[in-house]
């Protein structure tokens, strides 16, 4: 099973380690991309802050965030799992995980990111500000730009078996399985339901939606379950008490939608 997740857009501070080692990140097939990205990026925040801030979308709150980027090629690195924060990863709680949850976290774990591509959750890397919705002045709309690449390396990190695809709608963007990987790809989305004078009412509720999702992911991995497709993910998920509709694909080449529905927020 392959899991993929959203990045966070705040991130904990690098470490105090070595620095980033390119060569040594998931998916190799993105090293080329992954360079262009860098050298743009690190290039445009060394040369002209208030442009980076705007380039990046940044209030005047986060002008050290473009100071963070001209460093990232010689601040210390530590695990994606670890920089990566919020609500999806707290729920997540992979320091709290045992060893052999942690070990499968490790091996089905892949998270997009705008700088990087998708990285492993093992990969050291340092904190950075760049999201899957910036606009390069060199290479343009990065969920675009990562389509290529994406298209080449991803299917082989899919493997065989089932992609269970959490990403936020600017990040899915940057790949889109297709063909036979589309057909064990089972996307999930949390719905709030609610009753509104007698009447069951259902909205995506963005704190809650990422908190589910990290809990979903947390149960996978501490159960050990390895579904083989989306139709017995979804017994796995009610089994685990989530509550869940799902709607096979209507035809050839396409994934399954499951809507995980949620009464009670917390």
């Amino acid at each position: 099973m392959l899991v993929l997740l959203p990045p966070s857009e705040g991130k904990a501070p690098s470490g105090r380690g070595a620095p980033l080692k390119p060569e040594t990140l998931s998916l190799p097939a993105l090293a080329d991309a992954r360079e262009a990205v860098l050298d743009e990026l690190v290039g445009l925040c060394v040369a002209d802050e208030e442009k980076a801030r705007d380039v990046l979308g940044l209030s005047e709150g986060l002008r050290g965030e473009v100071a963070k980027n001209t460093e990232l090629r010689t601040a210390g690195a530590r695990p994606a799992g670890e920089i990566y924060t919020g609500v999806l990863y707290d729920a997540l709680g992979l320091a709290t995980l045992d060893a052999a949850a942690k070990r499968r976290a490790a091996r089905s774990l892949l998270v997009f990111s705008g700088l990087w591509g998708a990285v492993g959750i093992t990969d050291r890397i340092p904190s950075y500000r760049c999201s899957m919705g910036v606009k390069l002045p060199g290479l343009g709309a990065l969920g675009a730009y990562w389509r290529t690449p994406m298209a080449s390396a991803m299917p082989e990190a899919a493997g065989d078996g089932l992609v269970l695809d959490l990403r936020s709608s600017a990040y899915a963007a940057a790949w889109k399985p297709k063909g036979e990987v589309a057909e064990r790809t089972a996307t999930v989305r949390v719905l709030h339901a609610q009753l509104v004078d007698g009447v069951e009412k259902r909205s995506v509720v963005s704190h809650f939606n990422k908190a589910t999702k990290g809990r979903i992911v947390r149960s996978l991995l501490e159960t050990g379950a390895q579904p083989k497709d989306p139709a017995e993910l979804v017994e796995v998920l009610r089994d685990l008490g989530h509550v869940v509709e799902a709607e096979a694909p209507a035809k050839a080449g396409k994934g399954w939608a499951l809507d995980v529905v949620v009464r009670e927020i917390h």
